[in-house]
């Protein structure tokens, strides 16, 4: 893309000053005298700019692309954390890669826009735990054994181009190797720093990967710390080096394990985090892993868990020495009872929402089966509750990147979030609706909140003819669970068939759309007897239909240059389309309990078999539109194959219909 000289009349940004923080003293880690005497210049009062120092271009409120991505400054650095979490009696330290333009050698201070990640260097081959369970989850006096461990790990669920270690070709510098993603081609050129960091345990750094425990929070956070002056680090060569070039603003985005790290740094309330971009991140592991107070996969990955995913991105150096912090987290993540300890309130976030400063742009799609929109919806109310700033785009595809699903768009909106965030540029942002999803046709709504404004919740009673207004007289209704070996979509075909192994509840055609948008809420009257403690809810949408599956197909005929390229990046992408299906019908949301913690995630309750209880669980938020003349259906089943753990067939699950109902939050 052809850059355009500087604009004469662009006003120019001054360059940040004012009192570095001092550090605090190092002396139980013996610093040398070379590394005392940065700590001391450091904090002296910056020099003001000088009027020929390099500065910035802004030419209506944006920064605009006068630096050249190909003479960018290359750097690496080891920063120490807080933590030592490999128990070597020395802090955890991760590797940061950074480009920089080539000015801020000569002045120019810049923001800095972080992808932290476990996935830089790679992965290993690992498997899954076995989710075909021979134990009774419904045994005599209520509770399962205590201890009992499932061997086997599992296959990652994401991987990404690694960057780590790559050396230059001859003829090449190490700043004109290609970045993975588009930040270096777009966001450098105007005048950000772009930076990769090896989240502990994988990569470069060290310390252990522990899927979302405190210290991989701290590990990133301290990336923020050394941008501010507040952290140490080190050269390859091992020399102390701070980030005079920096103002210390920084951004933080990503995808999945990649957008999950920003919220957690975010939620510490660091000082100098000004601005994360969450897409398709995790919110709280217990609901990336379990639901209900069952363990429940995430799409697709069954058998997954934290243990497996750790030993996946486990590529640090010297593994042997997180061999017990993986093995710890096998035993305490419990795959018997699917409990809400204290090892999953350790990696929820949403507990310290109300400490986040930065603006959160959250993004997510609403066919993401992988991270479940339970995971947008919930951290979107919690910013809410606290007032943080925010803003949601929320899509019609699946755990994708959303940039080349609507590129000028996507770049427009994140250049003026990180412009006014980073470089305090007053450019609307904030004015304009907060919210933008995208509808069924694949148009775009902007709105003033999600759920929309004058939502309402619509209750419909589960009665034996069907959904209705009103409850129908009390009857019982049963169905054999045969989850272990037929999947839900097979399950919830063909409503008007006769089938003994689930329970189908539709309305009639719909005379007109209905969107729903939002937690939808089950009461079910209900029994179990036999092995399988789950009850699962399917919301599903019953017409011939041509609908976004989640996935997207390239189209290598519309490419588009939105950067400078470097040799072997050309800075420009194939847009990509949604990949759609026709079908008689769509599973629109899931919902699971285990009727064990019936009152509470946090603990079991006894069950007796066959015994009547009132069951309330949520299924997965989500913005969706039955078309006119379709059928909206409750599916009532026990095992999820691609989700639950699979007891032996048989169970039996009663309802009683009449008394049972679902809460629909329906828009207009």
């Amino acid at each position: 893309m052809t850059r355009s000289p500087r604009t004469g009349g662009a006003r120019t940004a001054r360059a940040r000053s004012g009192q570095a923080r001092t550090r605090r003293a190092g002396t139980a880690y013996g610093w040398g005298a070379a590394l005392l005497a940065v700590s001391l210049l450091s904090a002296l009062p910056a020099p003001q700019a000088r009027a020929d120092a390099p500065a910035l271009s802004i030419v209506g409120n944006r920064t605009q692309p006068v630096f050249s991505r190909a003479d960018a400054v290359h750097q690496q650095v080891d920063v120490e954390t807080e933590v030592d979490s490999d128990g070597d009696g020395r802090r955890d330290t991760v590797r940061m890669r950074i480009l920089r333009p080539r000015e801020t050698d000569a002045g120019l201070r810049v923001a800095t826009i972080v992808e932290a990640s476990p996935y830089w260097a790679g992965g290993n081959d690992v498997r899954y735990h076995d989710v075909d369970v021979e134990v009774d989850g419904l045994p005599p006096g209520g509770r399962p054994p205590r201890g009992a461990r499932v061997p086997g790990l599992v296959t990652p669920y994401e991987s990404q181009p690694a960057a780590h270690g790559r050396q230059p070709a001859a003829g090449l510098t190490a700043a004109s190797l290609p970045w993975p993603g588009y930040t270096d081609n777009y966001f450098l050129p105007r005048g950000y720093a772009v930076a990769q960091v090896d989240s502990l345990g994988t990569g470069g750094s060290t310390g252990c990967p522990t899927s979302g425990g405190r210290n991989e929070t701290l590990g990133a956070k301290a990336a923020v710390d050394w941008l501010n002056g507040r952290a140490r680090g080190w050269d390859p060569q091992g020399r102390p080096v701070g980030a005079a070039w920096s103002t210390g603003d920084t951004a933080m985005m990503g995808i999945s394990y990649n957008g999950t790290l920003p919220t957690a740094v975010a939620t510490t309330g660091v000082e100098g985090l000004k601005a994360i971009v969450p897409i398709s991140g995790i919110s709280s592991w217990y609901d990336y892993y379990r639901a209900g107070g069952g363990v429940v996969a995430p799409g697709g990955y069954q058998g997954e868990d934290a243990d497996v995913l750790a030993e996946y991105v486990h590529t640090r150096a010297d593994r042997e020495v997180c061999r017990p912090v993986i093995d710890r987290l096998t035993r305490e993540q419990d795959r018997v009872t699917g409990d809400f300890t204290r090892f999953w309130q350790e990696r929820d976030y949403l507990r310290d929402a109300g400490r986040i400063t930065a603006g959160v742009f959250l993004v997510h799609g609403g066919n993401d089966g992988n991270v479940r929109t339970g995971h947008f919806g919930q951290l979107w109310e919690a910013l809410k509750r606290h007032g943080v700033p925010r803003k949601l785009w929320l899509h019609q595809a699946g755990h994708v990147n959303p940039m080349p699903l609507r590129m000028e768009e996507w770049l427009d909106r994140l250049h003026l979030w990180f412009d006014h965030w980073l470089y305090g540029l007053d450019n609307g942002v904030l004015a304009e609706p907060p919210v933008e999803v995208e509808q069924s046709d694949f148009s775009w709504r902007r709105q003033s909140d999600w759920p929309a404004r004058g939502t309402r919740d619509v209750r419909l009673w589960l009665n034996e003819g069907g959904l209705a207004a009103l409850p129908g007289k009390p009857v019982r209704q049963t169905a054999t669970d045969r989850g272990r070996t037929v999947p839900a979509e097979e399950l919830v075909a063909d409503p008007g068939a006769t089938r003994p192994d689930r329970l189908v509840y539709t309305t009639g055609p719909l005379p007109a759309e209905l969107r729903v948008n939002g937690v939808p809420e089950l009461s079910v009257r209900a029994s179990l007897d036999g092995s399988s403690p789950y009850v699962t809810a399917l919301l599903v949408d019953y017409g011939t239909g041509t609908r976004a599956t989640g996935g997207t197909v390239t189209d290598t005929s519309r490419q588009v240059c939105y950067g400078e390229g470097v040799p072997g990046d050309t800075g420009c992408a194939y847009r990509t389309r949604h990949r759609t299906e026709t079908a008689d019908f769509k599973i629109v949301s899931r919902g699971w309990l285990d009727i064990r913690n019936r009152h509470s995630i946090e603990r079991e309750s006894r069950v007796v078999e066959g015994r009547e209880y009132r069951l309330r669980w949520a299924m997965q938020p989500q913005d969706y539109v039955f078309e006119k003349g379709h059928r909206l259906g409750v599916v009532l089943i026990s095992t999820d194959h691609g989700h639950t753990l699979r007891h032996p067939a048989g169970t039996e699950l009663a309802v009683r219909a009449g008394v049972s109902s679902v809460t629909l939050p329906v828009a207009g």
